[in-house]
């Protein structure tokens, strides 16, 4: 079996997954380190190029039918992946690659290209368009498997509030490796220079547009959860443990505001028993199969 992901949420979150969704949960999870790996210090730039543009490629294939690496493979067995074109024969339409379940899986590379530019989010438009390649990648996936023949709106709404908490958590190490995670232009109407994300604790000014952020991101992934179908719930419950955990460590880093959120932080001793009372509350009130069917 696959090991987990090294991150202690995340590794709940898997432990608490359903039969079905913890393989594909592991599978997605090592993809994103394996295309990450391409933006780890000290490897030489143009290698981390064309890494990711093989990579690019292979979540085309993937999408297509036709993976070539073993992850990629796996993620296409596990998801159903519509089968390759026979030789000859026209190639598959946008319309029906956009359909697959793995169709947004370059979001990954997407994300890490703009971790290795250091590009900034100029707008909140941006950076939510960077959480939502992200969602694209891991989160519907995860959702297709529950919720095959539904749009995932809901779906795309928690990766992204999911995504940037996570950001959040580690605002002030990207600073200081060029990396910054909040808009350019919501500094600047705080009068707030870019370089002071990296040098904490943070002016007031600072830390009170973080500690918005936090609450506004924790609101709309209670929303998310809020919007999921009842009947989706446990399947969904590694899922959900994985956002549960992850408003609380933004709990946590607020509370630790103007100082910087730490690893300490993002994992808690009780985490653990956090994210068993919520796997088992999704697990008891999920309905039964009479109750779907009234």
């Amino acid at each position: 079996m696959r090991q987990p992901d090294p991150s202690p949420t995340r590794r709940l979150a898997w432990l608490y997954s359903s039969t079905v969704q913890r393989p594909a949960l592991a599978a997605l999870l090592a993809l994103e380190r394996e295309i990450g790996a391409s933006v780890r210090p000290g490897l030489d730039h143009q290698v981390a190029h064309t890494r990711l543009a093989w990579w690019r490629e292979e979540c085309a294939r993937t999408a297509q039918g036709s993976p070539a690496h073993p992850l990629t493979r796996e993620l296409a067995a596990l998801f159903g992946s519509p089968a390759p074109a026979p030789v000859g024969s026209a190639p598959v339409g946008p319309a029906a690659v956009a359909s697959a379940p793995l169709a947004g899986l370059a979001g990954f590379v997407d994300t890490a290209v703009w971790d290795l530019s250091c590009a900034t989010f100029e707008t909140r438009r941006e950076l939510t368009g960077y959480c939502e390649r992200w969602s694209a990648a891991m989160i519907a996936p995860l959702v297709s498997l529950a919720l095959p023949d539904v749009p995932t709106v809901e779906a795309r709404a928690l990766g992204v509030s999911l995504h940037e908490i996570e950001l959040l958590l580690g605002l002030a190490a990207d600073a200081r490796s060029g990396r910054l995670r909040v808009p350019l232009d919501e500094l600047e109407r705080a009068q707030l220079a870019p370089e002071s994300l990296a040098q904490p604790p943070w002016p007031p000014a600072l830390a009170e547009l973080l500690r918005h952020r936090h609450q506004q991101l924790r609101a709309s992934l209670g929303a998310a959860l809020d919007a999921l179908p009842p009947t989706a719930r446990s399947a969904l419950r590694g899922l959900i443990v994985w956002a549960t955990l992850a408003g609380t460590a933004s709990v946590r880093a607020e509370r630790r505001l103007p100082r910087e959120s730490t690893a300490r932080d993002h994992h808690a001793p009780l985490d653990g028993w956090r994210a068993w009372r919520v796997a088992r509350r999704v697990t008891r009130s999920a309905p039964t199969r009479a109750a779907t069917e009234r």
